[in-house]
């Protein structure tokens, strides 16, 4: 009887999962595993976690979503909390596993667990199969080696638009067998996990709940039922509601839902319904995540530095007080203050918001960009580690931007995005907000 587990990382789905496909296709019993990673919750040289409660929570409800799909399909999801590349080998030893099904991941702290995690197996004789399967093209595809990626995101766009497909997405498993030989154990709190559980305010754009299921009816509302995709690029860089862009990074970003699939129901939508500039902006919207993601490939852990890619050496600021000011939206500049409330209560915050938010960190006030990256990964529950570091280091002029960087003017911004003073009212009415972390 062939045995084989499947180690979910931000692939938190049923639908289009390459690893899961195959390990159900080949073997007789599949162990599909979730392990919560203590180093995603340790503090920050800032102090505060690396993932804190917002986003906690949303991961928390995707994997309780992905759980109960998996018994609808007659299996569980095994629940460990430590370092996978220890859990994972004792636990293919326990049921005898003779493979390890994983999703690859393009960021260097990730790939280092990756590699500890198959010397393990190999020396215990368990293959590990990994694949790739977070990004629109496939690695295999596109027309570069990984250190030939175009470091310009137009050439990156032209020369994949035109020689690169979508690949088809794999089949929604739905039968696994049965498994009792091992404890599934229980999905743990915010508390288990260190982190202070937080609620989001209601006055949030959205109520964001993690899981595939939610995932799929977001883009049936945004899709379907209410036709929003038709005027997405003349819509998106509003402030206030639900329905100004599609909302899709949460799920995008664990993996609830992949690109592929969008991308497919994007092609569906252009068919039946309309193919305008908007249903094209959601594409290019998708394919400036594939850029970031093998940019995060090709440069490794240089996205995480100060000097960024080129190692360009610039002066930042290390005042804490004006750092905790800005986090806390409470600079006195009220548009950059109303952002940064938006961020701090409900884990979420327009993409127009973070490019001025992140351009007054750094050009207004003079604050290091690593510690509003740090921040953001903290706070977001859209975390994409690619995206955001590599935003910021764009708009640092340490990225990719032959600029040397971008600077907003945040008066001209606020006349422009929020007129008639609508979304700072929304979010500094109330002078009694509570205070961060």
């Amino acid at each position: 009887m062939k045995k084989s587990v499947v180690w979910f990382r931000n692939d938190l789905r049923l639908r289009d999962n390459e690893a899961l496909y195959k390990a159900a296709k080949a073997s007789d019993i599949v162990y599909p595993v979730y392990i919560f990673d203590p180093r995603m919750f340790r503090l920050t040289e800032l102090g505060f976690p690396k993932t804190g409660g917002h986003r906690l929570k949303f991961l928390l409800e995707a994997v309780e979503d992905l759980r109960n799909s998996l018994q609808a399909c007659g299996s569980n999801l095994v629940i460990r909390v430590g370092l996978p590349e220890l859990i994972l080998p004792e636990l293919a030893a326990r049921v005898g596993a003779t493979a390890l099904y994983c999703s690859k991941e393009s960021l260097s702290e990730e790939q280092k667990v990756e590699i500890a995690l198959e010397e393990k197996l190999n020396q215990m004789k368990v293959r590990m199969d990994s694949f790739w399967q977070h990004t629109l093209y496939h690695e295999e595809d596109v027309p570069w080696p990984i250190r030939q990626v175009p470091e310009v995101f137009t050439s990156f766009r032209k020369e994949a638009e035109k020689t690169v497909q979508v690949r088809a997405e794999f089949p929604t498993i739905t039968e696994l067998q049965p498994f009792t030989d091992i404890d599934a154990g229980k999905i743990p709190s915010c508390n288990d996990l260190g982190i202070r559980e937080e609620e989001s305010d209601p006055r949030g754009v959205l109520h964001f709940r993690g899981g595939e299921k939610e995932a799929w009816q977001r883009i049936s509302y945004y899709f379907w039922e209410e036709d929003l995709l038709k005027n997405y690029k003349f819509t998106r860089n509003q402030l206030l509601g639900g329905d100004y862009s599609s909302k899709l990074s949460p799920w995008l970003s664990l993996g609830c839902i992949s690109a592929k699939s969008v991308f497919h129901e994007l092609k569906r939508y252009e068919q039946e319904r309309k193919k305008n500039i908007s249903t094209y902006w959601l594409f290019f919207e998708l394919l400036w995540r594939d850029f970031f993601r093998f940019m995060a490939k090709k440069h490794g852990a240089k996205i995480f530095m100060i000097n960024g890619l080129n190692e360009y050496s610039s002066e930042f600021s290390e005042n804490h007080g004006l750092f905790e000011k800005w986090k806390n939206g409470e600079t006195g500049e009220p548009f950059i203050d109303a952002n940064m409330k938006e961020l701090l209560l409900t884990g979420y915050m327009s993409n127009r918001g973070r490019q001025n938010a992140a351009s007054y960190l750094m050009h207004d006030l003079g604050i290091k960009w690593t510690w509003g990256a740090s921040w953001f990964e903290n706070r977001l529950i859209d975390y994409d580690a690619s995206s955001n570091w590599l935003n910021w280091a764009y708009i640092a002029g340490v990225g990719n931007d032959p600029r040397n960087g971008r600077q907003f003017n945040i008066e001209s911004q606020t006349a422009r995005y929020d007129p008639r003073g609508e979304y700072i009212s929304h979010w500094l009415a109330d002078a009694a907000i509570s205070k961060s972390l």
